[in-house]
């Protein structure tokens, strides 16, 4: 590559129109169909067991939920039971009450009956929606006295709305917890319900709440209903919006954590917020990072609460703003290990991060010629030595050649200063963060492609790569890949280009990572000229400036926010894609994502025309769809390089939202509807089903 150098009333006025939000309305409108483990015409309408259980089946819960208490060790609901698929009511209702262990996949719209009708969820289950298709409609889940270890993941739960604002007749929520404890309930949409959208109720305790979209509602999240002082609760990651109370409402919490959430009352409609975060009775509450956006009163508290805030963003709010209590607050790091995300950032993020994730789906009993055919093993690394290797490489290179089972690579949080090669004959790994956050677990180096190896030569932008992966059906999740060379200390260097990730690989998988750089920081290729490249990025966190997504792989960047960032010198100028695609093969599609940064207004095109070595035969191609694009993209969003016209190659939008987004021109290509049915991810990755191992 080359270097460059609001008179509202408080109640609706009419019934709002019920609708999956935005995004992923757009996402079932693109048909995933079996891609992201939704099923055919020909599916039965019956539980079904799988005989492999998806490694998001054994995944344990973060914040209070995951403290070992009461008998408990933890949250992972019903990893040790089997796993069966549900479409029908009778069904989940069976597999959710029953006394042995479950997890509960839900791979339809299941309406309840009658409506308002809550699940008795007994011990020891994980109710998980398969994709975006399951979605619980009319009613929800009553967790009861003593219940414990159930995790409530990815699900679609709404419209038990009865047409009464302030309901006080009909308790339909679409959570209920009286008396539970060790629940963890992540990434689901809860909306338009009777009563409340969750409610956590009678000393209900070690909670986790985390990535959910809790939306169009009256009363959000009401906590208490108790005398008692005794719950533990996290609260992280979560978007509440149009919500006019309890946001949340929190009542005589012993230790309250609340970080990093987004609060949004938008102006454009008839629901107007009452308050925000409210500590309540004699809560304890610790609130970080969090950002309100147009919230009236955004933060409240009793006088015999005790109330401490950091790092929080106030953007369009008024009313009161309140901290402080005669209490000791309470360290939440004394608890559990969390990482804090910048509160500038949450919003960007959440948008496209909360709420049901398409890559989590079912995974078929009977494994392809791709999926490996045994069960693999895990290997562990930490730094201090309590695990099997101390370095990423050591673990990599004890991985047996020409490997058919896959093998997990679990790392302990830590930064890990090396480089990691992944090399072509050792395919089926995956490399996994094992902390509570992707920003605990990171790898990085400084090479650059100027930098002097040893003996005198350099290392070449492919080089330069703190992670190289040249194995197929590699799989990385929950950690961070960097390259920190620094450019400004390092001038005299000649070749700035320094790659985070380089993936030279068929079928590589890339969930809820962090990749981060300046120039070229994320690279996909093919394993050669005529071999394909498919990498597919969801619910990742991609951050440079010049040509930071490049390559001639075919690459899907889905749920993920796209991080502009400045110069070594402050300025902001740059090019998001530089693909190099052949003629016969698809590019880069980022869709359903974010593209933001803190750099000037037009400064930044969404990409330009790699023409590598020169080659007039390449045809690269960059479709970006259904996104929001912030201030800082171009008018003109697309560029020349290297004496290449961009309008001879294929480059594109379709949907798009933001400031950065613009109307169709000769400046501007937008695809017809026709066009872009033909430009999905399902087009993109043809037979190949990423999902989570």
């Amino acid at each position: 590559m080359t270097e460059i150098r609001k008179a509202r009333h408080r109640r609706r006025r009419t019934a709002l129109v019920v609708g999956v939000p935005l995004t992923l309305t757009a996402a079932g409108a693109m048909a995933y169909g079996t891609v992201f483990g939704l099923f055919g015409d020909d599916a039965q309408p019956k539980a079904s067991a799988a005989t492999n259980t998806p490694a998001w089946a054994t995944e344990a819960a973060d914040g209070f939920a995951s403290v070992h208490a009461m008998g408990q060790n933890g949250t992972y609901g019903g990893r040790d039971g089997r796993t069966v698929t549900v479409k029908t009511l009778a069904d989940l209702e069976k597999y959710a009450t029953s006394a042995d262990p479950y997890v509960i996949v839900v791979a339809a719209t299941i309406t309840m009956d009658p409506v308002g009708k809550e699940i008795k969820v007994a011990s020891d289950k994980t109710i998980i929606g398969s994709g975006t298709a399951g979605q619980i409609v009319g009613g929800g889940f009553f967790l009861g006295q003593g219940v414990h270890n159930v995790i409530i993941r990815n699900l679609t739960i709404r419209d038990a709305y009865q047409g009464i604002w302030n309901d006080k007749e009909h308790d339909f929520d679409g959570i209920q917890m009286d008396g539970a404890h060790h629940v963890w309930i992540d990434h689901n949409d809860i909306r338009h319900m009777a009563d409340g959208v969750i409610d956590s109720r009678k000393d209900t305790t070690y909670l986790t709440v985390s990535y959910n979209r809790l939306s169009n509602e009256n009363k959000a999240f009401g906590i208490g209903w108790t005398a008692n002082t005794t719950a533990d609760i996290t609260i992280h990651h979560n978007w509440i919006r149009e919500t006019e109370q309890r946001n949340p409402s929190t009542d005589n919490v012993a230790h309250a954590h609340l970080y990093n959430n987004y609060l949004e009352d938008d102006a454009g409609t008839a629901i107007t917020s009452s308050y925000g975060n409210y500590a309540r009775g004699k809560t304890d509450m610790v609130l970080e990072n969090s950002y309100f956006q147009g919230m009236n009163n955004p933060v409240i508290r009793d006088s015999t609460a005790t109330l401490v805030q950091r790092g929080n963003v106030f953007s369009g709010t008024t009313g009161r703003n309140e901290s402080g209590g005669s209490g000791t607050p309470f360290d939440p790091k004394t608890y559990y290990k969390y990482t804090l995300d910048k509160a500038a950032d949450v919003p960007a993020l959440l948008k496209s991060l909360a709420g049901p994730r398409t890559s989590l789906g079912t995974t078929s009993a009977t494994p392809t010629s791709s999926t490996p055919t045994a069960t693999g093993k895990t290997l562990t690394v930490a730094q201090d030595g309590s695990g099997q290797y101390r370095t990423v490489q050591a673990a990599v290179d004890a991985v047996p050649a020409n490997n058919t089972a896959r093998v997990t690579i679990s790392v302990e949080p830590g930064t890990y200063r090396e480089t990691v090669r992944v090399p072509s004959n050792k395919p089926h790994i995956t490399l996994r963060g094992s902390g509570g956050s992707r920003k605990d677990t990171v790898i990085t180096f400084g090479n650059a492609a100027g930098t002097k190896k040893a003996d005198g030569s350099t290392y070449g932008t492919t080089g330069s790569a703190t992670v190289a992966v040249e194995g197929d059906d590699f799989q990385a999740r929950n950690l961070t890949i960097a390259n920190d060379f620094d450019e400004a200390k390092n001038q005299s260097v000649v070749g700035h280009q320094a790659v985070a990730l380089r993936t030279g690989a068929d079928k590589v998988l890339l969930d809820g990572v962090i990749v981060s750089g300046d120039q070229d920081t994320l690279e996909m290729e093919t394993p050669g000229s005529d071999k394909p490249g498919r990498v597919y990025v969801t619910n990742s966190y991609i951050t440079g400036n010049v040509d930071f997504v490049f390559g001639r792989a075919t690459a899907v960047i889905n749920k993920s926010v796209i991080n502009l960032k400045k110069r070594w010198d402050g300025s902001s100028a740059g090019f998001v894609t530089a693909p190099s695609t052949q003629a016969n093969r698809k590019g880069f599609l980022i869709t359903h994502s974010t593209v933001t940064g803190d750099v000037a207004a037009g400064s930044f095109s969404l990409g330009r025309n790699w023409h590598a070595g020169g080659d007039a035969a390449l045809r690269p191609q960059t479709t970006v769809r259904n996104s929001t694009l912030s201030a800082a993209i171009r008018s003109n969003p697309w560029s020349d390089m290297g004496g290449f016209s961009w309008k001879s190659d294929r480059f594109a939008e379709y949907k798009n939202s933001g400031a950065g987004a613009g109307a169709a021109s000769g400046e501007r290509p937008q695809l017809t509807d026709a066009q872009a049915a033909g430009q999905s991810i399902a087009d993109w990755l043809g037979d190949w089903t990423p999902t989570a191992s």
